[in-house]
């Protein structure tokens, strides 16, 4: 069995009845399956030989009763009475010897047997029962042993996530690859908050996931419940419940869906979230809307249907028409959960649908889901003012409005690029407390590319010689041209501007023309100066 998978795939399933009968020492009888074949995948925990007529109260259940036949009942009623105990008590199977007193089953143990949904198996020819027992009995002890095994590795794996303080993730995944099954974590108003999906998609794992999880009913402990047969158990500590985590069936499973060793995990795994939940002080809430939009920033959902799945099991009104993401730059060290839970309850307060989460030390990410009639400007202007009570630097960036949840991404984006053209101190538009792509100029766009080398040589390129002219000569003619470049070439302008006479004003263009062999009636030739020039004021005023 792999080492990395201690539980669940490599997990060696019951022994049944079908499994005995296929024993080379019950083979050799010749053994026929009367009544009871879709019965025939029961667990098998022990073997009885009796010749009593009352088997049923030495039985504990699952035993495979043999039998030759000699102690049933003459008459009917007594037939259906030793069948019935046999049923009642959950015996797996009767199997009945065909050579000393039957040649042939009687029809009163067929039918009650078949009432019964009990297999009924005969066997044509002689067995020794007792080497029935010997080798089925060893095959379950080795079974159990096996078993043993694998609980103590599922215990000790456990255990080793505990000492290192692993995070609910980290336990949630361990439970799914160590079961084989999708393993989710939700809360108490039925979000899913993790989900570790095992051999299906998360789409498939999580569509509707409130409603089915609603449809599952609560427990006060671990069991199969619902119409879709999750096995679930709460996490709670001293009494007080934080939600349940479930184990999902997989289509493949050909006998029971689960296995004792999956429950062994399943309440493994809520014992590691309760300690987890203690040592680690951030809600899960938050770390699963974090989670969920720097999956969907960094385009990491394997499909946008799985995208679509996981917010919405988080509460997010996917197939809204309209989607906003925001970004919430702090720039001063004023992070931590304060500002995230803050603009949370802000949105809450006001009935709008979003996610928040931290993006990265200092940067909150909010990605909004307004209704079809609720405009999101003024919603934002709302947040930029909790932002701002808390971190009066704080600068807020918006992206485009997008139409599907996959296109968030470039929403992020494009907050982003705004975000990395606003310096410190950027002044607000004049109508909105938040800046947008179409407030991104040359200044502002050359901020952001300020640490490209290209940009650094562009600049130098066009004003170096100009620069070590002044430098060595004592002259300002750097000012001179800016002065110029910002009366947009009037030389009357220029002149005024820089306290200049018309004639000297000339003399220094023609100064400049001949140091950088420009001509300074091109427009095309001044947009360039003046993008370098711009570009030069960037970097000195870092």
């Amino acid at each position: 069995m792999n080492d990395s998978n201690p539980a669940g795939q490599g997990a060696t399933r019951p022994v049944t009845v079908a499994d005995v009968l296929a024993l080379p020492v019950l083979a050799a009888g010749r053994p026929q399956v009367v009544t009871g074949v879709p019965h025939l995948d029961r667990p098998v925990r022990w073997v009885h030989i009796t010749e009593l007529t009352d088997p049923a109260s030495f039985l504990k259940g699952g035993e495979l009763v043999l039998t030759t036949g000699m102690p049933l009942p003459q008459d009917a009623a007594g037939v259906r009475r030793y069948v019935d105990e046999l049923a009642d008590v959950g015996a797996a199977a009767l199997v009945i010897e065909l050579v000393r007193r039957y040649h042939r089953p009687p029809d009163a143990l067929v039918d009650a047997c078949r009432l019964r949904g009990l297999p009924l198996v005969t066997l044509a020819k002689d067995v020794n029962f007792l080497e029935v027992t010997q080798v089925v009995h060893a095959l379950l002890l080795g079974n159990q042993t096996d078993a043993m095994r694998r609980t103590q590795r599922i215990h000790e794996a456990f255990t080793a996530l505990t000492l290192r303080g692993a995070g609910p993730e980290d336990v949630v995944r361990a439970a799914a690859e160590m079961s084989g099954h999708t393993v989710v974590l939700e809360n108490l108003v039925h979000q899913a908050l993790i989900c570790e999906p095992s051999r299906s998609a998360v789409e498939e794992a999580l569509t509707d996931w409130e409603q089915r999880s609603r449809a599952t009913g609560p427990g006060d402990h671990t069991a199969i419940c619902g119409p879709e047969g999750w096995l679930t158990t709460p996490v709670e500590y001293q009494g007080e419940r934080w939600g349940r985590v479930a184990m999902l069936p997989t289509r493949t499973d050909d006998g029971p869906a689960f296995g004792p060793e999956d429950i062994t995990v399943l309440e493994r795994t809520a014992m590691a979230l309760t300690v987890a939940r203690l040592i680690h002080p951030t809600p899960w809430e938050r770390t699963a809307y974090r989670n969920a939009l720097r999956d969907l920033v960094e385009q990491r959902h394997h499909s946008p249907e799985d995208a679509r799945a996981r917010c919405a099991a988080l509460g997010l009104p996917t197939d809204r028409d309209r989607f906003v993401a925001i970004l919430v730059d702090l720039r001063a060290g004023n992070g931590g959960p304060g500002p995230e839970t803050r603009l949370f309850q802000e949105l809450r307060t006001a009935g709008v649908s979003a996610l928040v989460g931290e993006l990265a030390p200092d940067r909150l990410g909010i990605l909004l889901a307004p209704r079809p009639s609720q405009p999101w400007r003024p919603i934002v202007e709302r947040l930029c003012g909790t932002a701002l009570s808390l971190a009066p630097q704080a600068v807020v960036t918006v992206g485009s409005e997008v139409t599907d949840l996959s296109d968030t991404a470039r929403s992020f984006r494009e907050a982003a690029r705004v975000a990395e053209a606003t310096p410190p101190g950027q002044p607000l538009p004049p109508d909105r407390s938040f800046h947008e792509l179409s407030d991104i100029g040359l200044r502002r766009l050359l901020y952001a590319l300020r640490e490209d080398t290209r940009i650094q040589e562009y600049a130098e390129q066009q004003l170096g010689r100009l620069i070590d002219y002044d430098t060595q000569h004592g002259t300002d003619l750097l000012a001179t041209l800016r002065h110029y470049l910002e009366a947009a070439g009037n030389k009357t302008n220029a002149a005024r501007r820089g306290g200049l006479s018309r004639e000297t004003m000339y003399q220094r263009l023609r100064t400049i023309e001949r140091l950088l062999d420009r001509d300074l009636e091109s427009g095309e030739q001044r947009t360039e100066l003046h993008a370098a020039l711009t570009a030069r004021d960037v970097f000195r005023a870092q």
